[in-house]
């Protein structure tokens, strides 16, 4: 939204943005836990989620997941035409991905993608319509994403593989599945730089790419495939402090 607007998207954008994005993403979580309640119940790392303790009942959450998308649909149609015309084909993969693991290891970058919705959703959602910078964003974020999915993947490879589902680690084993994440933060950074190029954006948006890499590395120095005990930090915390390091960059790049 900062990047279209070139400062402040104002405040109508914001909400009704802001408000697609908690219907989604609560559509897209809701979705994946009933789709994947017998999957979480065999594995001892989610076995304790909701639906496998008991403790919420399937329909619960598929009400809610009902409610997120309809949250979703109303503040597409109060953005504009373009945004609630590509509103039905966002839910298509905010939902389907859960179902990707089934059958393909390609599921981390179909999950990057559709996480990557969200970029262009922001930039159409003050333009009317997409433009080059929101693309490289959108790569950005799917190279981003299915990087740091891959690495939470190497968890559960044993799993995996004993309910025949698809993931790079169950596949290709730890120590590629981890260099594999490492070409794709690679590409992340590659995409980050063009998107300051294109956009002119200032010396502050460098100074926070060049900490973004750095943090990019940091998380890699995390994980090793001998040792995985620090996998939590390297995607919950780290990655935290990357989106958040990004947006200020965005808004000191543009400021500067």
């Amino acid at each position: 939204m900062v990047l279209a607007a070139g400062g402040s998207p104002g405040g109508w954008t914001v909400l009704w943005v802001t408000a697609a994005m908690i219907g989604a993403r609560t559509c897209a979580m809701a979705a994946n836990r009933v789709i994947d309640r017998w999957i979480d119940a065999r594995n001892p790392r989610t076995a304790g989620r909701h639906l496998p303790r008991g403790t919420l009942g399937v329909n619960e959450l598929r009400g809610l997941a009902a409610g997120g998308a309809a949250l979703m649909f109303v503040a597409a149609a109060l953005l504009n035409p373009l945004c609630l015309t590509l509103a039905p084909l966002a839910l298509v993969f905010l939902v389907g991905y859960s179902y990707t693991k089934r059958f393909t290891w390609a599921s981390h970058w179909i999950l990057g993608f559709t996480d990557g919705i969200a970029a262009a959703g922001g930039w159409i959602a003050v333009r009317g319509r997409f433009e080059p910078p929101a693309l490289v964003l959108w790569f950005a974020l799917t190279v981003w994403i299915a990087g740091f999915d891959i690495i939470y993947a190497c968890q559960d490879v044993e799993v995996d593989r004993a309910q025949g589902l698809h993931s790079v680690p169950a596949r290709f084993g730890i120590p590629a599945a981890l260099a594999v994440a490492r070409i794709n933060h690679a590409l992340t950074a590659v995409a980050l730089a063009a998107l300051g190029g294109m956009m002119a954006l200032g010396v502050v948006y460098w100074l926070g790419w060049l900490v973004v890499v750095g943090l990019l590395i940091y998380e890699h120095s995390l994980v090793r495939p001998g040792d995985l005990s620090r996998l939590d930090m390297a995607f919950f915390n780290v990655n935290g402090y990357i989106a958040v390091l990004v947006l200020v960059a965005v808004v000191g790049g543009l400021w500067r």
